[in-house]
């Protein structure tokens, strides 16, 4: 097969207007790559005893149905939008399992707690001491569960948004970044919400935001995002972990009216 943009477009075109299983088939094939791009992010995070071949299988469904719905006419990246659509298979089919233990989710949900009491009171990031204080551990014992959870972190920005809103739609990143002109309501929301976002990381320290925009607009691996800090991928998958957890806690916050936090 051709796999030039041009025959790309055509088959496309034959896929929107006829519907051909052919077409169907073809664009899989082409844009499957995607689904092992994906995947590998995603398992970089996981236990080992998560394979990433099931990741994998799990992502050709989000692919399928971003296939199904992409609008070419609509101006925006195909791989925009089907990397979303695919990490959001992906992260379906992980709560289906219940693979993260209660424990974990137990210690994720009392820090979570913690940053977003502490973000509301101070009006700021909190930092580790008042954060592990808040908790009643110390700095030491933070980072250690910090490092236990770092996993969870992974898959947890693409579940901001949709809390954040107030609205249960499954907002993804992925979905502030599409262009929905085709309607005015859901263009609006999706603007609102990349002003909350991007002002809510703005207001981060440093590192956290490094670590998230290299991460989730730039696409650096927790590994490539290591050797640009100059520490390890734990640490950068620890940090990350800290970060989402700060990102809740801004976005946790009641919003403006028109959407912006200030």
């Amino acid at each position: 097969m051709d796999d030039s943009s041009a025959s790309i477009s055509e088959i496309w075109a034959e896929y929107k207007e006829h519907g051909t299983r052919d077409a169907r088939e073809r664009l899989i094939l082409h844009f499957a790559p995607l689904v092992k791009f994906v995947a590998g992010r995603v398992a970089a995070g996981l236990p080992q005893n998560i394979e990433q071949s099931d990741l994998v299988s799990y992502g050709i469904f989000g692919l399928i149905d971003a296939i199904d719905k992409f609008d070419p006419g609509r101006g925006y990246k195909f791989e925009t939008y089907a990397i979303s659509r695919i990490k959001g298979a992906i992260i379906d089919e992980l709560r289906s399992i219940d693979w993260v233990p209660r424990s974990v989710r137990a210690k994720a949900r009392a820090i979570e707690r913690a940053y977003s009491k502490l973000e509301n009171e101070l009006r700021r990031s909190p930092e580790d001491r008042e954060v592990a204080i808040e908790l009643g551990m110390t700095e030491d014992e933070l980072a250690n569960v910090l490092s236990q959870i770092s996993f969870v972190g992974i898959v947890a920005l693409d579940e901001l948004l949709s809390a954040s809103a107030d609205r249960g739609g499954g907002a993804t990143v992925g979905d502030t970044i599409a262009d929905r002109q085709h309607d005015p309501v859901e263009a609006f929301e999706s603007e609102e919400m990349r002003h909350v976002l991007a002002d809510a990381i703005n207001r981060m320290p440093d590192r956290e935001r490094l670590v998230l925009t290299l991460y989730y607009y730039e696409g650096l691996t927790l590994a490539e995002i290591g050797a640009v800090l100059g520490v390890t991928e734990s640490r950068v998958c620890q940090i990350h972990t800290k970060a989402i957890f700060q990102l809740r806690g801004r976005l946790s916050e009641p919003l403006p009216e028109r959407g912006i936090v200030t």
